[in-house]
């Protein structure tokens, strides 16, 4: 049996995780790091220091005899560089299948955020994964403000509501856009605002079970 080490920013990833690649039949080794995202804020806190953090804990991760490494949280991936930072395994980043999707959309698209720390480097990565893949880009950032703290603060539900209300107002403003959802714990809510619009709200979740397949060769 393949074995993934998943490397998370909160504890409500794992739920996202274990129900995406459920029927994959491989084993998640779930390692979790809220620390970051708690001091990204202080005084002093630069990039050199995330940086040094997230391959400490990706090298501790590769030697726990781990076939593949996915990397759950956005600002993880912003800080990894894989053209600078080379494992024997295979890192599989979240942001890879949904952005493949967006490429492949042939609508302009609106990237939406709760986390404000990780819009940049995401947007930094999707243009990117765009110019790689040769594919022309028509993509903005929206950020839902006031919003990520509740997750951070455990408040799932109230976190899942209010972001469901920011996507689908999104989607009332952006007739002519697909929408979608830049981070994994908004997974809910895109689906939530699905339902009240019935509008696809693209997702982390939608096309990673495939992606992962793929890369493994499972």
């Amino acid at each position: 049996m393949k074995r993934i080490g998943c490397f998370h920013a909160h504890h409500s990833n794992i739920e996202h995780i274990d129900n995406a690649l459920f029927d994959l039949g491989v084993e998640l080794i779930h390692f979790v790091d809220p620390g970051l995202d708690r001091i990204k804020q202080d005084p002093g806190f630069t990039t050199e220091i995330a940086q040094k953090k997230v391959l400490e804990t990706l090298d501790w991760i590769a030697n726990c005899h781990v076939d593949a490494i996915l990397i759950t949280c956005t600002f993880f991936t912003a800080i990894y560089q894989e053209d600078l930072y080379r494992y024997a395994i295979p890192i599989i980043k979240i942001d890879d299948p949904l952005f493949e999707e967006i490429c492949e959309s042939k609508q302009p698209t609106v990237v939406a955020f709760t986390n404000p720390n990780t819009v940049q480097g995401t947007m930094k990565q999707l243009a990117a994964y765009a110019q790689k893949k040769g594919k022309a880009l028509e993509a903005a950032p929206a950020l839902l403000d006031n919003t990520f703290d509740l997750i951070m603060q455990g408040k799932k539900t109230a976190y899942i509501q209010a972001v469901s209300q920011g996507l689908t107002q999104l989607i009332e403003e952006n007739p002519g856009k697909r929408v979608v959802a830049a981070q994994l714990s908004m997974v809910p809510a895109a689906r939530a605002a699905e339902k009240q619009t019935n509008r696809a709200v693209g997702n982390q979740l939608v096309s990673l079970a495939t992606y992962v397949k793929d890369v493994l060769a499972l």
